[in-house]
């Protein structure tokens, strides 16, 4: 595999372990409205869009369309819990210092809001290292969809098929694969299949660096 010209990287599950946070607002959402949050409902929603993400809690707590609602009382749930200390996920600090270290161009491409991103991304200290930041509610269609890697391509100015995009679910990579990137996986959920040109289980594989021209 060819060194990439630059390296993308979805947040939520793959840069940072956000997921424990937004599993907790998504336990209480559910317990507020009187149900039980369950690990199928997780795999269903990991990865997916606002928008998406809310019909499907219109459906999963028997509330026809209160999904903006609905999305809308998680959303400020997930920003509380935001707060808190995250910590990166394994391997990922020494990944985006590396390729900083050797000049390998990087952005960062999440689904979630701009606030959320921006939030979570100073909390666990990240921030400084990613200067170009595209979130969902930045671009018309967000994941899976590939406008979300199509701007970060152009913004590092790109072409989209010598660059690396770096995954955790099924969603992000459509995304990425749509968008022509090659494409590396890390599932954030051990059961998870995905369909990526490398998978591993964990941003410190050596394949994941490989992959990156490191």
């Amino acid at each position: 595999m060819p060194s990439p010209a630059a390296c993308v990287f979805d947040n939520d599950g793959l840069l940072l372990d956000t997921e424990d946070a937004w599993t907790r607002a998504e336990t209480t959402l559910f317990e507020r409205h009187g149900s039980v949050f369950t690990m199928e409902h997780k795999r269903d929603l990991i990865g997916s869009s606002h928008l998406i993400a809310a019909g499907k809690l219109e459906v999963m707590l028997e509330q026809p369309g209160e999904g903006r609602a609905l999305m809308a009382e998680l959303h400020e749930l997930v920003m509380e819990e935001a707060l808190g200390a995250l910590a990166p996920r394994p391997g990922a600090v020494e990944l985006v210092d590396a390729l900083l270290a050797a000049g390998r161009p990087i952005a960062l491409a999440s689904n979630s809001p701009r606030a959320f991103v921006e939030r979570v991304l100073i909390s666990a200290g990240m921030r400084d290292r990613f200067e170009h930041v595209v979130a969902g509610d930045e671009v018309a269609n967000p994941k899976p969809a590939p406008d979300i890697y199509l701007a970060a391509c152009e913004r590092l100015g790109v072409d989209p098929a010598q660059a690396i995009g770096l995954e955790d679910s099924p969603t992000g990579i459509a995304a990425a694969r749509a968008a022509g990137l090659t494409v590396v996986g890390v599932p954030y959920l051990e059961d998870l299949v995905l369909d990526a040109d490398v998978v591993a289980r964990s941003l410190a594989d050596p394949a994941v660096h490989a992959a990156c021209g490191l």
